[in-house]
């Protein structure tokens, strides 16, 4: 009788957990173009990728940080599907984005706000399979706290909020993780963009970079760039490319990619994940803001354009 009741209690905790909990903070940004448009919006990392989780029918929480003077957290995320938590911030992560081409590959960041730092045990309590860090500068996450998550569950990380430092003045630098070869081994699905791979590693040529970033310790790497997604597993290099038809949603690029990448490879293959995700991607980049479609929709784009 003993052993049924545990078991009873167990499916239950299991039908409890989520598919994946997207930790970060939300952002106030102030995004401007080549052509010098501007556009302000509630955004940050967490938010592209938990619309994109919970959009691609995974179960979906979210633990984000602001001061609520600033914004309505429950009014960020109306719509998209997630559980959200949240605690009070002295400050909200406020960004000031310039970009300079017409791809919004090159641009310029300056901070006029930073959020508190994240600890383990402010979310220790939310069940889910899979920890996905979306922070957006240093000091979002120590290491320590991926190693933690690891003891509980499968862990994510997105570099960029582990290379860029808000400088003395405002402006936000890129400098390497100097920590990248304790914590790495901690953690499964590891993604940085191009240039955030060359400042880790060195070197420019991608496929190079992550072998280099796998051999560290980490499962898998993904490394976006704006012609396609590649991911290494350490057995193979996989590339897809991405066919997005205009880029007036470029902003949440990688969030958006990662994902849905790592939700889908709950139940997927390496190869079927990133074509999942490239597919998601591109369908997003011709929308601004967050991926606000269905599961469906992803799937007709990726049969008409793949």
């Amino acid at each position: 009788m003993g052993q049924e009741k545990k078991g009873k209690r167990e499916k239950e905790k299991m039908k409890d957990m989520f598919d994946v909990l997207v930790i970060g903070p939300v952002s106030m940004d102030h995004n401007i173009d080549h052509m010098g448009k501007e556009r302000k919006e509630m955004g940050g990392a967490v938010v592209a990728s938990g619309f994109a989780a919970a959009g691609s029918g995974s179960k979906t929480a979210v633990f984000t940080k602001l001061n609520s003077g600033d914004a309505n957290v429950q009014e960020i995320f109306r719509g998209s599907g997630v559980r959200l938590y949240w605690e009070e911030s002295v400050a909200t992560c406020f960004i000031r984005n310039q970009y300079f081409t017409a791809d919004k590959e090159k641009r310029s960041c300056h901070s006029l706000g930073v959020c508190d730092p994240f600890r383990f045990e402010e979310f220790s309590h939310i069940p889910t399979r899979l920890y996905h860090f979306a922070g957006l500068v240093a000091g979002d996450f120590s290491g320590e706290v991926f190693v933690h998550a690891a003891e509980k569950g499968k862990v994510a990380v997105d570099v960029q909020c582990l290379l860029r430092h808000v400088e003395t003045d405002g402006t936000m630098g890129f400098h390497d993780w100097k920590e990248k070869k304790k914590y790495l081994p901690y953690i499964d699905y590891f993604k940085t963009d191009a240039a955030e791979a060359a400042i880790l590693t060195g070197v420019e040529d991608r496929q190079e970079a992550a072998r280099m970033i796998h051999g560290w310790g980490t499962r898998e790497v993904m490394i976006t760039h704006n012609t396609e997604v590649l991911v290494y597993d350490g057995k193979s290099m996989y590339t897809c490319p991405i066919k997005a038809r205009n880029l007036s949603g470029r902003t949440g690029r990688g969030d958006t990619a990662f994902a849905g990448y790592i939700t889908e490879r709950a139940k997927a293959d390496v190869e079927e994940a990133l074509c999942y995700s490239t597919a998601l991607v591109s369908l997003k980049m011709e929308t601004p803001g967050p991926f606000r479609g269905s599961r469906e929709e992803v799937m007709e784009y990726r049969r008409r354009f793949y």
